[in-house]
């Protein structure tokens, strides 16, 4: 689910029913006195043939539910969705609602969405449903800009196996909960899981990290990995921050202190005297799953989305199940984690905000039961979760209930800021903390707080260009 423009291909537009209300398609006389409602799909997901079945079923429905306004439907392939839509706002001819999109889609247009809290406010719709963290993962300085629709909290994934192998104990699946390391009950935080991540990592001769024997130029097993997850989640699960400041209207580069602290211990992890996480060389491996290291059955924990139960139904080795636990504490103390996730937003500048909120609320919960199917997502109502729940559990029969209600519980776990927070010309910053990231990863020479005051000062540059 994630969110970034990929290209700038060729705009192809697909136009279902009216568009503008003298299009050159006929309307009956009942429909033009109905208020037009136009929707746009296509900047993340809804524009294969398959979603836009879905999504025309759901506009009929919606349509055929009352009088007073008529949905019509607007799709963009992926690869000029960004310019079709930038140029419709440009000329005051955008979309009426947009979406479904992710916060980090929704801040690559700025000051383009409505906040939702006098619509809210006037029509006494009910938040209570909802978890209130995601209702806060929605706000911004005008207020509530999205209501919660589909979503993917994160959790981490476990081979029962390979703690089993070794005697040691399971992590955590409730969060507050203790884990027991050598008779002792210890905190589970992320000094608890580089302790066991090292003991699970194994050379080929069969020691692990904390022996002096260890053959780290011959890793057979890591005890841990990152899987899906760029550089701004990696730093998410440590803390929550905003990435810059903006005194006297320039902007400065402040990546928080604790991510940098995640940045030092990914790194320490991958080379430092006892890894415990794949290097960039050897991940890229055959043998290592070319980037999908749990999947390959080489890491004993991988951390990533409730997205990923996509991608795990053939394991490369027999009998490789799994399980799920809650992400680790920070050094604050605090649970910080990573909600991927994805939403509805109405323009600003909609002539038919009422009727429009009529629609958004319309999509998030009556039409979620059509919806969340086509994009194989997880509804951000607790009570509509269990079919997302349903699905996966006849592909993983073996998973239990307990492990599938750690991605209820990362409901309360969003970050805000997080990953997906507005960053003055985005698109070459986030190139920037990707490069950093590879470096990161393929570098095991170089002197990181050196490296990371240079990631500092290039974004400063980049924030601030014209």
């Amino acid at each position: 689910m994630q969110s970034e423009r990929t290209s700038v291909g060729v705009r192809v537009l697909i136009f279902i029913s009216f568009l503008f209300p003298f299009s050159n398609c006929t309307a009956t006389p009942s429909s033009q006195q109905k208020t037009q409602i136009k929707w746009f799909v296509g900047l993340e997901v809804g524009a294969s043939p398959e979603q836009i079945a879905s999504l025309e079923e759901v506009v009929a429905d919606f349509n055929q539910s009352q009088a007073e306004s008529e949905l019509t439907l607007q799709t963009a392939t992926a690869g000029g969705a960004y310019d079709v839509l930038a140029s419709q706002f440009a000329t005051g001819q955008g979309p009426d609602i947009v979406g479904p999109i992710s916060r980090g889609t929704a801040n690559t247009f700025p000051n383009q969405w409505l906040s939702l809290d006098e619509a809210i406010r006037t029509t006494n719709y009910d938040l209570s449903p909802y978890n209130p963290a995601l209702v806060d993962f929605y706000k911004n300085a005008q207020g509530i800009i999205s209501l919660p629709f589909a979503v993917s909290p994160s959790a981490i994934y476990y081979a029962p196996a390979r703690f089993d192998e070794l005697g040691l104990e399971y992590p955590p699946q409730e969060y507050g909960d203790k884990y027991r390391l050598d008779g002792q009950d210890v905190d589970w935080n992320w000094a608890t899981l580089s302790e066991v991540a090292q003991r699970l990592t194994i050379d080929i001769n069969g020691f692990n990290a904390t022996q002096p024997e260890f053959d780290r130029e011959h890793i057979d097993q890591v005890g841990f990995s990152f899987e899906g997850q760029g550089v701004l989640s990696i730093a998410a699960f440590f803390g929550a921050g905003k990435i810059y400041e903006e005194p006297e209207g320039s902007y400065v580069s402040s990546v928080p202190a604790a991510w940098k602290s995640a940045w030092a211990w990914w790194y320490d992890a991958m080379w430092g005297a006892q890894p415990f996480m794949a290097t960039g060389v050897l991940a890229d491996t055959f043998e290592f799953g070319k980037g999908n290291v749990f999947y390959a059955g080489k890491s004993a924990m991988g951390l990533s989305q409730a997205w990923f139960t996509c991608c795990l139904t053939s394991f490369p080795r027999a009998g490789q199940e799994f399980q799920l636990a809650v992400l680790p504490m920070s050094a604050d103390g605090l649970v910080h984690g990573r909600i991927t996730e994805q939403s509805f937003y109405i323009w600003k500048q909609s002539q038919h905000t009422q009727e429009a909120f009529q629609v958004l609320t319309y999509l998030v919960t009556t039409a979620a039961d059509k919806l969340l199917p086509a994009y194989d997502a997880m509804s951000a109502l607790p009570e509509k979760a269990g079919t997302f729940f349903t699905q996966r559990s006849i592909e993983y029969p073996f998973i239990t209930q307990k492990s599938w209600n750690v991605f209820i519980q990362g409901m309360t776990y969003p970050d805000i800021p997080g990953a997906d927070q507005y960053l003055p010309h985005r698109n070459e910053a986030l190139s920037r903390f990707q490069t950093f990231g590879d470096i990161l990863r393929y570098d095991g020479n170089l002197n990181f707080d050196v490296e990371f005051q240079r990631l500092q000062d290039d974004l400063t540059v980049i924030y601030n260009k014209p």
